[in-house]
């Protein structure tokens, strides 16, 4: 091996952290930055979030005391990261939620696949008057609504043009109420009510038309009012992954039911969906 020699003062303040496998930067005297390349310690099988943890409190114990902390980090990887679970749980915890993620083997004994007859239906843990394999259908905020919101849609027109998207996915396009009228799914009253105007990456205003033209917009598009009955008992929000499965409702063990994967298929912008998401049951 080799005892290399360097020379001169620490002026850097900016660290690096290089997931490109089989590439780095070279180092430069007059334009300092400490150069992480991460991709080695998963060559030598290392734990790769402890090992970028040491770099950054090596960087923290070579300059103490320093507050508000001065350095800067860039994250150097090969695409645009994928916004996943471990994101999610992050940005639930800094709303001040709990939460953990599951493995699918974990929750097999509750995942059901999407069935054709299954209504692309809301997230809403109650019981309903949809039944049997029309309960397995991906469950998104609102039905419909979770897309509309998502793309910032305002009019019948394009609420229509969701429906035939989702048909033409291989789902029963549907928005729903309840025994108190069109207004019981609490999604579609947040929105209409402008709930989400100024939600932190949401910030979608109220659409056009009122709940009953939009409820009749779907039927005419060939989607289903569905009704939902009694009242909300839910602590849990469950999150999923799983491309092509769901969960079931149990009006007696109510949960709330988020299919995020359905969000990636109909190309909906994923971290906003979530969060959207996570503010339809804090404003609930």
């Amino acid at each position: 091996g080799v005892v290399e020699n360097h020379v001169g003062k620490h002026t850097e303040k900016v660290v690096y952290l290089n997931f490109i496998d089989g590439m780095t930067l070279e180092p430069n005297a007059d334009d300092q930055r400490f150069i992480v390349d991460a991709w080695a310690a998963g060559k030598f099988n290392l734990d790769v979030p402890k090992y970028c943890v040491t770099a950054a409190a090596t960087v923290e114990k070579l300059n103490p005391g320093q507050k508000p902390c001065p350095w800067k980090a860039f994250i150097v990887t090969p695409s645009e990261p994928r916004f996943g679970p471990a994101e999610i749980v992050g940005a639930l915890q800094g709303r001040g939620w709990s939460a953990e993620i599951q493995t699918q083997s974990r929750n097999a004994h509750q995942l059901v696949k999407v069935s054709p007859k299954g209504y692309l239906k809301c997230v809403d843990g109650r019981g309903s008057d949809a039944k049997g394999a029309q309960q397995h259908g991906p469950k998104m905020l609102g039905g419909v609504y979770g897309i509309a919101v998502n793309r910032g849609i305002k009019t019948t027109k394009e609420l229509e043009a969701i429906c035939k998207e989702v048909k033409d996915a291989g789902h029963v396009p549907t928005v729903h109420g309840d025994e108190g009228g069109i207004l019981g799914c609490g999604f579609c009253k947040l929105w209409l009510n402008d709930k989400f105007a100024d939600e932190g990456m949401v910030n979608e205003s109220k659409p056009k038309f009122s709940a009953d033209d939009g409820a009749k917009t779907v039927q005419k598009a060939g989607g289903v009012v569905e009704n939902h009955v009694g009242k909300h008992t839910e602590k849990v929000v469950y999150l999923n992954f799983i491309d092509g499965m769901t969960l079931e409702p149990n009006a007696d063990d109510q949960r709330f039911i988020v299919d995020a994967w359905a969000a990636g298929k109909f190309n909906l912008d994923v971290p906003k969906y979530c969060v959207t998401a996570a503010a339809t049951v804090e404003k609930l």
